[in-house]
């Protein structure tokens, strides 16, 4: 019988080799973005955040102020909070204050899949043990792309850095198969992003993010309401 830490660094294992490849292109994206490699690596060691640390790099690459910054990550990551409080239903009684807001900082996408599919209760080793592992590959895979970004040809490192959008279609593509509505509202996304892009090009990079995903996700809020009964039986 596994210890749950190491229960944890098993499950993580898988979670790590994605966020290797993935962030490799984030590495050689900030390097390209004129950011040096350790600069690359300290950003994914204190975020953790793909999207968030994509636009973060374009937003600092255009000189975009700290405010612009602030509000742009606070809507990437706002559905990280609503991950957290998913994730405090299961948690174990022996997971105090000090343990939740130090798991706090591992909560993606990913992890808190595999953490909310438990049957049993969540206890802090084993959610150190896939956070750590996890967190090994993305700041790994930041500096191999980093550093392979500085010693590459250009060439080659252009056709390594789409992997990090090859990671976002790979997201939003399922959901648009899966349902109409998240469809149109991702449709919504990037016809606002087609707007600033070419029609509004004085709109900085981190607000054109911030007005059209905010913009999408209201339209899709109005066109498609959730009903409260179909809350409840999504529930049970």
């Amino acid at each position: 019988m596994k210890s749950p830490f190491k229960k944890g660094i098993t499950h993580g294992i898988p979670i790590a080799l994605g966020y290797f490849s993935v962030s490799f292109g984030f590495g050689i994206m900030a390097v390209k973005s004129g950011l040096s490699a350790i600069n690359a690596i300290i950003i994914s060691l204190t975020n953790l955040t793909s999207a968030g640390q994509a636009a973060g790099v374009g937003i600092i690459a255009a000189g975009g102020s700290f405010l612009e910054m602030a509000a742009t990550q606070f809507v990437i990551n706002l559905r990280y909070s609503l991950m957290g409080l998913s994730l405090s239903q299961k948690l174990d009684k022996s997971f105090n204050s000090f343990h939740r807001i130090i798991a706090s900082y591992g909560i993606t996408d990913e992890i808190f899949a595999v953490a909310s599919s438990q049957k049993e209760k969540l206890v802090p080793s084993y959610m150190y043990g896939m956070i750590s592992v996890a967190c090994f590959g993305w700041v790994g895979g930041t500096a191999a792309g980093a550093l392979a970004g500085t010693a590459l040809p250009s060439a080659i490192t252009a056709a390594m850095g789409i992997m990090l959008y090859g990671m976002f279609i790979a997201i939003i593509v399922p959901a648009a198969r899966s349902s109409r509505k998240d469809l149109i509202v991702i449709c919504f996304a990037a016809a606002f992003s087609m707007i600033f892009k070419y029609f509004l090009p004085d709109v900085s990079f981190g607000f054109a993010i911030i007005i059209s995903s905010v913009a999408a996700a209201v339209i899709g809020a109005l066109l498609f309401p959730v009903e409260i009964a179909e809350k409840e039986e999504n529930a049970e």
